[in-house]
């Protein structure tokens, strides 16, 4: 297809001037094209591909939303639920009319561990708690239980981590299962994502990628001590570009959720800006009344992700690199050249 050739071009033009590290699969009508750039291993010179494992940051937020959903489908919980009734753990200071819809939403106002509004480092975090202490949602947990409110309820949107820690939280007391063994065998396993999993930082299978951070002097590390040694509710599994695809296939086809419930999550629930709205776990850029793509996205220190999916165009693209910069900017210039053939 032309259109393969004509991203391809869009990556490629990118890679000679920034060079990309990380993996590409364009998806359409039963075709696809799909490669690696750069090295899943630098020091061994081990080349990224389409089967390579990337940690994916915020983009599994949708993971997230998506037990959820299955949980208020099952009739265990309900998306009006407060949060005080759902947990049995102290939030001293927040609002008792937080609902799980607010938290879906990024609109509770609760506090945030990583406020992106105002921070920038994420590695500041474990300055005080070392990263490898961080291996369940309770961990974050002192992080920002005590402190106070951003806003009230439903005022505004405003991204937030600690958000989606709660709902996995939820997720946990509502079922008994920890959090990431309940994704897995309810969401990876039933999507045929054979790759995919929370894994350790110190215990990566074959074919993960190891995560690395560039500085200006082209000096390099990998990113072990930035991140939580454990992904969980607001981030950090594992994936391949094949395996975001499998994803989107059964969730679009109601194997996760039925057409209902599908539909409440990709719903435009709250306005982002002008261009882009925000549903459950799910970005969705706009133009005008239609919806031009439903996105996920993730960006953390030797990480970058973005997973497209174009419903008027019946196309998906999902980019992961493996450093902190590339995919989102690639996934732009795709954009533009999807929107400049649509005129």
């Amino acid at each position: 297809m032309k259109i393969f050739q004509s991203i391809e071009n869009v990556v490629q033009q990118h890679h000679e001037i920034l060079p990309f590290s990380g993996a590409v699969l364009v998806q359409k009508e039963g075709t696809s094209f799909e490669q690696g750039y750069g090295y899943a291993n630098r020091s061994e010179r081990i080349p990224n591909s389409s089967s390579t494992r990337f940690g994916i940051a915020s983009g599994c937020k949708i993971f997230t939303s998506i037990a959820i959903c299955q949980l208020v489908q099952e009739g265990v919980l309900s998306f009006d639920s407060y949060l005080k009734d759902c947990l049995d753990i102290s939030f001293p200071n927040f609002d008792p009319t937080i609902t799980l819809h607010h938290l879906l939403t990024h609109s509770s106002g609760i506090p945030d561990y990583f406020d992106e509004e105002f921070m920038h480092d994420f590695e500041e975090l474990w300055k005080d708690l070392p990263m490898y202490s961080i291996q369940s949602p309770n961990d974050f947990l002192p992080l920002f239980q005590n402190q106070q409110m951003k806003f009230s309820p439903g005022e505004r949107f405003s991204y937030n981590n600690a958000g989606f820690i709660v709902l996995g939280l939820v997720v946990e007391q509502s079922t008994g299962l920890d959090f990431t063994e309940y994704v897995e065998k309810n969401i990876f396993q039933r999507c045929g994502m054979l790759d995919s999993g929370y894994f350790s930082m110190d215990q990566l299978p074959e074919r993960t990628a190891v995560g690395y951070i560039d500085h200006e002097d082209d000096t390099w590390k990998s990113n072990i001590y930035s991140v939580p040694i454990k992904g969980g509710p607001d981030g950090g599994a594992f994936t391949t570009v094949h395996d975001l695809g499998r994803f989107w296939d059964a969730l679009l086809n109601h194997q996760l959720l039925s057409q209902k419930y599908t539909n409440i999550l990709l719903t435009p629930h709250v306005m982002v800006n002008d261009r882009t709205n925000y549903g459950y776990g799910v970005w969705i850029s706009m133009q005008g009344n239609t919806i031009f793509k439903y996105y996920v996205m993730g960006s953390d220190p030797g990480v970058s992700m973005q997973s497209s999916i174009y419903p008027e165009n019946n196309m998906n693209v999902h980019i992961i690199g493996n450093i902190n910069y590339g995919a989102g900017m690639i996934a732009s210039k795709i954009d533009e050249m999807i929107q400049e053939r649509d005129r």
